[in-house]
């Protein structure tokens, strides 16, 4: 979090708030059950302080307030009173409000009990800080205060979870630790502005999970993923620090807008609006436009789809929305009408300047989070008059698929659009701003999987991405200028929990998290969740989970791709032995550690760690042992995954969450890009690939040099890397002398010639078309530079990244057997070394 204790006035805080970079998790815990001298008394013997909110402020001030409430009676039991205003009151309060826009707050600074002008202005910032003597009669008081209307709402489920109220206490059913009293250590705690202006998710693939379990179970009355459900979705965000949200799109759903209440939820919450990388102006492609597919054509109707597009700006331009320009084809599929690509090129730029032109005339909100002084939306201004600008207001370009060729090939992009650069579907960045473009007033942002519905394989059951990875290239993707929009596509939220809270977190403050307290997260995150005593058990079991996961997902326990023969994986009856035995462990270790947990927490643990761990072991263990031949044990495991996804669906609180978790494949709908559905193998005996003479990972180095402007890293889970990313390529000619490097200690039986192998994560060049590339030696040999040829989306990609690896492999001269130093030189920036092998000795 964005903190830095103070204990001196609020007044001397806030006059220097905007002056000090964000400080990552500092100082002890700042709200306990015995208070000291000074601390503010939330809850103690006696009473719960009330909270005091402003029917004036903003909507969601008042949302938040309410669940503090909530969130305060969870904790203790005792729930606090909420007033509009402070007359008549005399005990301890807690004053919430929006600079500019709740009059306690105002007053408060009028009367120099705080000076709040170094938040006018600021994005989402906001302060939480003791007062004496605040008001008359009133002896202390904890206020919360924020620099507009997300702000405040951040700091009120700021305390909320300072108190031990997880952000999943609903979606997760994590119940708090019972406490009979709660203090808020006196000071100034600071949050803010945060490291990416726009955060959030995109909810996608929703038919087999969200959406069923929204029709059916939490909002049967709208049969679809209402209010009801955005409702809970926006407060989670909230939570969470994230302000954004792509809504559900899938046919199976019907168009965020199709509901009139959605959006006065979402405003209510203060979320700001999207829609996809291939949903431009807010409009849902699927479920809207009803007109033959091959109409969406922007040479051949023009004025039908400006006009469709027109039709939204209508009724959504009075909201705080963020644009997405362009166009693809109907359900993310390719520009209908342009033939060449320099046609979609010219075409997009039509595109652009007529869609700009329909934002000029309608939409409200700008970029800073006011409303333009035409607009008379009374609850929504911020009182600020900011000029009716087009650059003004938040516009985003995904550069997704094909799109991103086109980009490359010259397409022009407005200079205060936001270009959005997606990963490859699979984690990993596709493109990078250069020196150059990093000049756009636009900026550059992600749009980032972690979820997928497509091609080679989807993933849509179990989220399986480390938290490694996601940190290793979102940091990259910010060092190079992705700062401005960070989008996530979280399937259906659950269960990507994890996942989606570390992007989240990386994207409120990017320096939270750092390669030496990477290692750190989940022992905090289960800390919050199940308890100090039970974190460390949880940690290391989803480590491992983790780790044997991105050796191959679940979801991918299939070998064979569309229109390819069936075969098994490459891997020795040994290997998978092994492998086996590993996730039983894990399994084991789970079930056990689940026994020990009170009741209250069963269900938690349950969501968040004992299904995912139970199902990625008993999807391995139905694979595997179907293809080494034991059918009956293979179909016996088939059989009780199905049993332990219907007893998370119907038993897991109480069936709360019926319907939202179904298996891979869930359905015959996209066969192309899903593996199919589990049955025994036909194919014949398994080959096995060699195993390497010698196998290092690249962390079991024997020594390392680095230098002064460029050294090796190690990424707990991924292997090493150089920082910092954005240092220039060393010169080919210049390895010696300039390049960092790591030497292994290596024992070679005989002479010859060996060959190399440097086993990489598949990520993409920081540099479009170089490859990726490191440089080996043997002793004092010559350095040789082995690259990786990026071949993003070809049959030899698919493979990279089903595996999350990717080899190169060059040759070698021994002039003698036995003890070697073999010496890897760092290159490029943004090459992960995984580790290295020696496949094959001559003799």
């Amino acid at each position: 979090m964005n903190q830095r204790r103070q204990t001196g006035s609020v007044a001397a805080f806030l006059r220097i708030l905007v002056f000090f970079a964000p400080i990552a998790g500092a100082g002890s815990p700042w709200v306990s059950e015995a208070g000291l001298a000074g601390d503010f008394p939330l809850v103690d013997a006696r009473q719960a302080a009330s909270i005091v909110a402003s029917p004036e402020d903003f909507k969601v001030v008042n949302l938040a307030a309410s669940d503090l409430a909530a969130d305060i009676q969870r904790v203790t039991g005792r729930r606090p009173e909420i007033f509009p205003a402070t007359a008549g009151l005399a005990g301890p309060l807690v004053l919430v409000g929006t600079v500019g826009h709740s009059p306690l707050i105002d007053s408060l600074a009028a009367a120099g009990k705080i000076d709040s002008s170094a938040l006018r202005g600021a994005w989402e910032c906001f302060v939480i800080a003791t007062v004496a003597d605040p008001l008359p009669g009133v002896p202390s008081a904890l206020v919360i205060v924020g620099s507009d209307r997300r702000g405040t709402a951040f700091g009120i489920y700021e305390l909320s979870q300072a108190i031990g109220v997880s952000p999943w206490h609903w979606w997760a059913d994590v119940t708090p630790e019972r406490k009979p009293t709660l203090f808020v250590a006196a000071g100034t705690h600071r949050f803010g502005p945060p490291s990416v202006k726009y955060r959030g998710i995109f909810i996608n693939d929703e038919d087999w999970g969200l959406q069923p379990w929204a029709a059916k179970t939490f909002e049967p009355e709208t049969g679809d993923l209402g209010p009801k459900t955005y409702a809970r979705v926006c407060e989670l965000l909230l939570r969470l620090k994230a302000n954004t949200l792509w809504p559900g799109m899938h046919p199976s759903t019907k168009a965020f807008n199709h509901f009139p209440q959605n959006k006065l939820v979402a405003d209510d919450h203060a979320i700001v609006m999207g829609s996809s990388h291939a949903e431009p102006m807010l409009r849902n492609n699927v479920g809207e436009w009803t007109a033959p597919k091959e109409d969406y054509n922007y040479l051949a109707n023009r004025e039908g789809v400006r006009a469709y597009w027109e039709e939204r700006l209508k009724e959504n331009g009075r909201f705080e929305n963020l644009y997405t320009l362009g166009m693809r084809g109907i359900h993310d599929s390719n520009m209908v009408g342009p033939k060449t690509d320099a046609e979609r090129i010219a075409t997009l730029e039509r595109i652009f300047a007529d869609q700009r032109e329909l934002l000029a005339k309608y939409a409200r909100w700008n970029v800073g989070g006011a409303l333009r002084p035409d607009s008379t939306n009374g609850d929504h201004t911020s009182g600020r008059k900011a000029p009716p600008t087009l650059n003004s207001i938040p516009q985003l370009f995904c550069a997704y698929k094909e799109v991103l060729a086109l980009y490359r090939q010259g397409l022009k992009v407005p200079d205060d659009v936001t270009i959005v650069w997606p990963d490859d579907n699979f984690g990993y960045v596709r493109n990078f701003a250069t020196d150059e473009e990093r000049k756009r007033s636009g900026g550059f942002g992600v749009y980032y999987h972690l979820s997928y519905l497509g091609a080679p394989l989807s993933y849509l059951w179990l989220a399986t991405t480390p938290h490694a990875l996601v940190w290793e290239e979102m940091r990259k993707a910010y060092d190079h200028g992705g700062r401005r929009i960070w989008i996530a596509n979280v399937g259906d939220i659950k269960p990507g929990e994890i996942g989606m809270e570390f992007f989240l977190q990386m994207a409120w403050d990017i320096d939270r998290w750092q390669a030496d307290n990477l290692d750190g997260f989940l022992p905090e995150w289960a800390t919050r969740e199940f308890g100090a005593a039970a974190a460390p058990e949880v940690a290391r079991l989803l480590t491992e989970w983790y780790r044997l996961n991105f050796i191959r997902r679940p979801e991918h326990l299939q070998w064979w791709l569309r229109n390819e023969t069936p075969r098994p994986s490459p891997w020795s009856e040994a290997q998978i032995r092994a492998r086996l035995a590993e996730f039983g462990q894990l399994r084991a270790d789970a079930d056990r550690l689940a026994a020990t947990l009170p009741a209250a927490k069963r269900d938690a643990f349950e969501e968040l760690v004992g299904y995912p761990v139970r199902g990625a072991e008993i999807a391995n263990r139905r694979y595997f042992l179907g293809e080494l031949g034991e059918t009956d044990r293979a179909k016996a495991a088939d059989a009780e995954l199905k049993e332990a996804t219907r007893r998370f669906n119907e038993e897991v609180a109480g069936g709360k969450w019926r319907g939202i978790m179904t298996l891979e494949p869930a359905d015959k709908q996209f066969q192309s890009m899903r593996i199919l559905p589990w049955r025994p193998p036909e194919f014949g005996s398994k080959a096995t690939e060699p195993v390497p003479a010698i196998s290092l990972r690249a962390e079991q180095f024997a020594d390392r040099v680095d230098r002064a402007d460029l050294r090796w890293q190690i990424v707990p889970g991924l292997g090493l890397t150089l920082r910092p990313t954005t240092a220039p390529s060393v010169n080919p000619e210049l390895l010696t002398t300039a390049a960092p490097r790591l030497d292994y200690a290596v024992d070679l039986p005989t002479a010859g010639g060996i060959a190399l192998t440097v086993h990489l994560l598949p990520t993409h060049p920081l540099v479009a078309g170089r490859g990726l590339r490191v440089a080996v030696a043997l002793d004092d040999q010559a350095p040789v530079v082995v690259t990786y040829e990026d071949k993003d989306g070809s049959a030899e990609w698919a493979q990279g990244v089903l595996n999350n690896e990717v080899t190169a492999t060059t040759r070698l001269d021994i002039a003698s057997a036995g003890r070697h130093v073999l010496r890897l030189y760092g290159v490029d920036a943004g090459v992960v070394v995984r580790k290295v092998s020696v496949t094959k000795i001559d003799r």
